[in-house]
């Protein structure tokens, strides 16, 4: 990130978003594989479009799932109720393409390797509560808060599609007050303009920015900027899998290996390695060994031990960042294996995942964000002279 002053954006979006609902329904289909069977394989793609929900993807599995039933009730409980949404949940078309893991990939999992190559990228930062960077956790806050009074119908002409942007104006590296303001929420035609807007900012804004981050005299709203969001959700936009991978990480601050993490089983490394990263990243910071912390794990297709290992505190450590790659490599379990083991990963977990972000939730099934291991990584940092 730059010094001095600078500004820095990041979005999110609603469960309602046609991305958001094909990565729920992959993750949705690898949740009735793992509640039957923990140990099956599953890689499900999605792709949502007007009035057709399509499955495809490589599962390996003991057990049956009915596909269409579960990707009708995440379309259901997405808000997409009614046929004139252009898609709903009782009549949209559900199509599936499964096949088996192919036997080559099968051949390097079955020996606990990683069953893919690739690297992955974990983060963590002071600046907030949750250990995340300002902007990414107060969007995410913007479009739960945009799914809660559609829900509770405070604002009953809302639909479920929308999103949310926030700029954050930074000082030496400190987030020091909120700038810019993008909601684009879905509404009936019924609404005026002018009704939303009001709404937005008194109902959805307001109760989630901190009002010492908010200048009235200066911050700037782009409430659904182009007048008007009737049509939305699978209707207005073809939706897949994996196209809101800043979204579900640390919203374009730090790096990103470019895997996507919804209807992956964890010994996809693209998924479990980056939980590891997150993890490793935040007990670091969480042990006051930097400000901030970003991890970068790779992989070989087949080979159990990462192939490298990188610790960056970006000039915040207080003891060397090699030292703490010693410290990772002794106290975190890095093989596929391993990490399935340490973060009880094999459990029906990642439909929850797969909005408003996989990092920054203190809720009990999202394992790698507890803090468990700071306190042994703050006493033998001491003995190297932390």
């Amino acid at each position: 990130m730059p010094s001095g002053r600078y500004l820095f954006t990041s979005e999110s979006v609603t469960e309602g978003h046609p991305d958001k609902i094909a990565d729920q329904i992959s993750d949705g289909v690898l949740d009735a594989v793992f509640s039957q069977d923990p140990y099956g394989r599953v890689a499900c793609e999605s792709m949502v479009t007007t009035g057709m929900a399509f499955v495809a993807g490589e599962i390996t599995t003991k057990c049956y799932v009915d596909i269409p039933r579960v990707v009708r009730e995440i379309i259901r409980d997405a808000g997409y109720t009614r046929a004139k949404y252009g898609f709903d949940y009782e009549t949209c078309a559900v199509i599936t393409a499964i096949q088996e893991q192919s036997t080559d990939i099968a051949l390097g999992v079955d020996i606990q390797g990683a069953g893919d190559q690739g690297l992955m990228f974990g983060y963590a930062t002071r600046e907030t509560p949750e250990m995340m960077p300002m902007p990414i956790m107060l969007a995410h806050k913007l479009c739960r808060r945009l799914a809660e009074v559609r829900k509770q119908n405070i604002l009953d002409y809302l639909r479920p599609d929308g999103k949310s942007q926030v700029t954050v104006e930074y000082a030496d590296g400190k987030p020091i007050q909120v700038t810019a303001i993008v909601v684009a929420a879905q509404h009936s035609p019924d609404v005026t303009l002018q009704q939303l807007r009001e709404d937005i900012i008194e109902r959805v804004v307001y109760p989630v920015i901190p009002q010492d981050l908010l200048d009235p005299e200066s911050v700037v709203y782009h409430i659904n900027p182009t007048g008007r969001f009737v049509i939305g959700g699978p209707k207005g936009d073809t939706g897949l899998t994996g196209r809101k991978i800043i979204v579900d990480t640390y919203g374009g601050v730090g790096s990103h290996g470019g895997g996507a993490y919804s209807g992956k089983d964890p010994t996809k490394v693209d998924r479990s390695a980056s939980y590891m990263a997150r993890y490793i990243a935040k007990n670091i910071v969480a042990a006051d060994l930097g400000d901030k912390c970003e991890v970068q794990l790779a992989y070989a297709i087949g080979v159990p031990e990462p192939v490298s290992i990188m610790i960056d505190t970006m000039g915040t450590g207080k003891i060397p960042d090699e030292a703490l790659c010693t410290l990772v490599r002794k106290h975190f379990e890095l093989t596929p294996a391993e990490i399935l083991k340490a973060l009880d990963l094999r459990r029906p977990i990642y439909r929850q995942t797969a909005v408003y972000g996989h990092f920054g939730r203190n809720e009990p099934d999202f394992t790698w964000e507890r803090v468990d291991r700071a306190e042994i990584l703050a006493r033998e940092a001491g003995r190297l002279g932390a």
